[in-house]
């Protein structure tokens, strides 16, 4: 049984969401719900309460089903995502095996280039990411 997925209007319903998305490890139910958020609202809608599982999810749906379709969307989505407040600490914490999840989406926008972003924009935000 496939959850359906509606835009949340608030950081309450995003987070009951994620936890869903989270507990069923449903990166396509995910992915879903980034194509219909707007990467603007991310630092929002996550406000204090990105972990880890929450980040390593979001790059993995990025990654398998949306990067193929749309690098453009990606790209604001993990440069918003580089705005939420705890950012920096769950950063801090991923694995090694982690960290290289998050280097193989970069190299996949550097691959899928779009009009959207430059490969200067996308370096920089690499760095942001400590890649």
């Amino acid at each position: 049984e496939k959850p359906r997925i509606s835009e949340p209007s608030n950081a309450y319903d995003f987070g009951q969401i994620i936890n869903v998305v989270n507990a069923n490890k449903d990166k396509a139910a995910c992915a879903d719900l980034l194509t219909i958020t707007d990467p603007k609202k991310l630092p929002v809608l996550l406000s204090n309460k990105l972990e880890g599982e929450t980040l390593l999810i979001f790059i993995q749906s990025l990654e398998h089903y949306i990067a193929g379709k749309d690098p453009g969307l990606v790209y604001q989505h993990l440069f918003y995502l580089s705005k939420v407040e705890r950012f920096k600490v769950v950063l801090s914490l991923l694995s090694k095996n982690e960290k290289e999840e998050v280097h193989q989406l970069f190299d996949l926008l550097s691959e899928n280039q779009s009009g959207q972003y430059s490969l200067e924009d996308l370096e920089s935000l690499k760095k942001v990411y400590e890649l």
